[in-house]
């Protein structure tokens, strides 16, 4: 391996190889920032889909309606001088010698770069079974177009962000559609009853039948069959169902690193650390398929987020190129557009102590609800109020600690809240 010789006006290229495993957002941006940072040697992106690598958040939205061609990312590789191999799953990873299997065989490497994003989890029971569908991919996208282009009934099974996106789309595309919730409420698995328990009044008014704290017992070509948990439906109730949309989580996509030392958390997510550098030497991991440890929070983040995937590769970018990364740990932060709304995330509220509504979430259209530590804004969360949190990601960021009195008043700027 050669020492780094940044570009500049030396005409000397870097000798080592980054190869970079994932085409999705974080393999994207790690390639685009190497080269931004002045990495001059080779750069292979392998990605396992065919199709030039695109962003994920359209098509959940404009692909999925039709209202959109694409949403390839618009960068010149050539020009970057990256080599994409599509179409190329990784199989496994050998970082004793600094390779990496594929389908195609194996690719040499002197840096590696993870980023395998994640994988949808399946409902139990429910594979192969026709008319049943996940939306991760464009490939999923373009499956489910006609699906809603003839209008079916359609069941949703899951509440979270996914699922309440897709029943948004049906919805528009004038489907029927009824979304089955395991828990209470939606949203149980990201954020706290107080602040999800509003949202769920959303699917009503949308026309989106929604059965909380009921579970799915089985699956069949155009019905769906409840477990009977919930007050409204029995055990062994039947909802007709064209198709089946399934949104209950999803998982990193660690399991080529079978057998390679590389050292993964309980969620199977690899553990990188604060430089987003892996157990093994000279591999790195960003975006879904990495947890870091968060020294704001003092607890290691696995966050599925396309903020993530794009400011991750920065880190890693400066690292490979000696350009003195800081310490990987952003506030986190996230959006979904469902339902007529724009709801917005940024931090981590689990830790909190103190909860204050800008607005009240029950009456008003717009609202914020902000999470304090021990008097320190740790999360925030709006809805059709984005000035609030990209005020409060600022002031979260700062350490800041708002004045709970004016904090608690919309009409003052967050920003103007601080003590």
């Amino acid at each position: 391996m050669s020492e780094q010789t940044h570009g500049g006006g030396t005409g000397v290229r870097d000798a080592r190889r980054v190869v970079v495993a994932g085409a999705g957002m974080a393999g994207v941006q790690t390639a685009v920032a190497l080269r931004e940072a002045g990495f001059t040697g080779a750069v292979t992106l392998i990605g396992a889909e065919p199709h030039q690598p695109y962003d994920r958040p359209p098509l959940s939205k404009a692909v999925l309606l039709g209202t959109a061609e694409g949403s390839a990312f618009d960068i010149d590789f050539d020009a970057l001088g990256v080599e994409l191999r599509l179409g190329c799953e990784v199989t496994g990873v050998r970082p004793e010698d600094h390779e990496v299997d594929t389908e195609a065989g194996p690719v040499a490497y002197d840096t590696l770069v993870l980023a395998t994003g994640a994988v949808p989890v399946a409902l139990p029971g429910t594979e192969g079974v026709p008319g049943v569908h996940l939306l991760r991919t464009l490939d999923d996208a373009e499956r489910l177009r006609p699906v809603l282009a003839r209008r079916h009934a359609i069941v949703v099974v899951g509440a979270g962000w996914i699922g309440a996106e897709f029943a948004t789309a049906a919805r528009a595309a004038g489907c029927a559609v009824t979304v089955v919730e395991a828990a209470d409420r939606p949203l149980a698995g990201s954020l706290p009853a107080e602040a999800a328990a509003p949202m769920a009044r959303w699917y009503a008014e949308a026309g989106v039948r929604l059965l909380t704290g009921e579970r799915v017992a089985a699956v069949e070509p155009g019905a769906v069959t409840l477990a009977g948990s919930g007050a409204e439906d029995g055990a062994g109730r039947r909802i007709a169902a064209d198709a089946v949309v399934v949104g209950i989580g999803a998982r990193p996509a660690t399991a080529a690193l079978a057998g390679s030392g590389i050292a993964l958390g309980p969620d199977g997510a690899v553990l990188a650390d604060a430089g987003l550098r892996t157990s093994a030497p000279d591999v790195y991991a960003v975006g879904d398929c990495a947890s870091y440890p968060s020294a704001r929070y003092g607890r290691r983040l696995l966050v599925h987020h396309w903020d993530n995937a794009l400011q991750g590769p920065r880190t890693v970018a400066a690292a490979i190129t000696g350009g003195g990364a800081e310490p990987y740990d952003p506030v986190p932060y996230f959006w979904s557009e469902q339902f007529g709304r724009f709801v917005q995330y940024a931090g981590h509220h689990p830790a909190a102590d103190t909860l204050l509504w800008r607005g009240d979430p029950w009456a008003d259209s717009a609202w914020t609800a902000l999470w304090l530590r021990e008097g320190v804004l740790v999360a925030v969360l709006a809805v059709d109020r984005p000035r609030d949190v990209a005020q409060g990601r600022r002031l979260i960021a700062a350490g800041a600690r708002p004045d709970p009195v004016r904090a608690a008043d919309p009409a003052v700027p967050l920003k103007s809240a601080v003590l």
